[in-house]
């Protein structure tokens, strides 16, 4: 159908405004707000992972495109924990060191308004793979650690039995799949976390909670804001 150039003009208009309408949706601030939580919480302390161990490396892939969304939805490439966990998960790195292997953190705590974006993006029969905003996730309690094993001698990331992040029946703990190295590899990053005192989530290989997860509130602040006095409020 040949369109006159008068209804052209019009069409193209209205594909402007509906490509900037999409553009700002994505970029305007959700209304939504974490569950409220009753009862008694510590104290957050978030602690940034790599000042305590600098010979941790960080793979932060939500700080890039190389990750299931394929775009980045941190602005900056950093991992904290909860001190308690934070210390743990110290722990661990340096046991395994008499393996031969360091630690490699793919994400650490993680505001509860990236959990959303997450669970709004995953088909329905995927989202046993990302937490339900309506409950928080263990990462908003800064008590979650997705992770994975580098070699000390290479310097490069192990092969595991699936990919981080990958949505298959690979990445579960107990996939009897792939190579007998990579699946001793992952036992051996399990017990070298179990002895800390975190537990892995079944479903995925390198997420492990810590024993105390419930013992902190879920959090929705930036990493920018971390460590950051809170500001007072003017005297009325």
């Amino acid at each position: 159908m040949r369109l006159s150039r008068k209804a052209s003009v019009a069409l193209v208009v209205l594909w402007g405004v509906a490509f900037v309408g999409a553009a700002f949706a994505q970029q305007a601030p959700t209304a939504a707000q974490p569950p409220h939580e009753e009862g008694t919480f510590r104290q957050p302390d978030l602690v940034e992972l790599i000042k305590l161990d600098p010979t941790i490396k960080l793979d932060i892939r939500y700080a890039t495109a190389n990750n299931f969304l394929g775009r980045p939805v941190y602005t900056q490439a950093r991992a904290f924990l909860q001190r308690p966990a934070a210390e743990a998960l110290v722990r661990a790195h340096r046991a395994l060191r008499q393996q031969g292997y360091g630690l490699v953190i793919h994400d650490g705590y993680r505001p509860w308004s990236v959990t959303k974006v997450f669970w709004d993006a995953t088909p329905e029969d995927k989202k046993i793979f990302v937490a339900d905003p309506a409950k928080g996730s263990r990462h908003n309690r800064g008590c979650a650690v997705d992770l994975s094993l580098y070699d000390l001698k290479t310097g490069k990331t192990v092969e595991m039995p699936s990919g981080y992040d990958e949505m298959s029946e690979r990445s579960h703990i107990t996939y009897a799949g792939g190579s007998s190295e990579a699946r001793a590899r992952r036992e051996v990053l399990r017990a070298a976390m179990e002895r800390e005192g975190f537990a892995v989530y079944e479903p995925e290989w390198w997420h492990y909670d810590y024993k105390d997860w419930s013992s902190y509130p879920i959090l929705n602040i930036s990493f920018s804001e971390i460590g950051k006095a809170p500001r007072r409020r003017p005297q009325e």
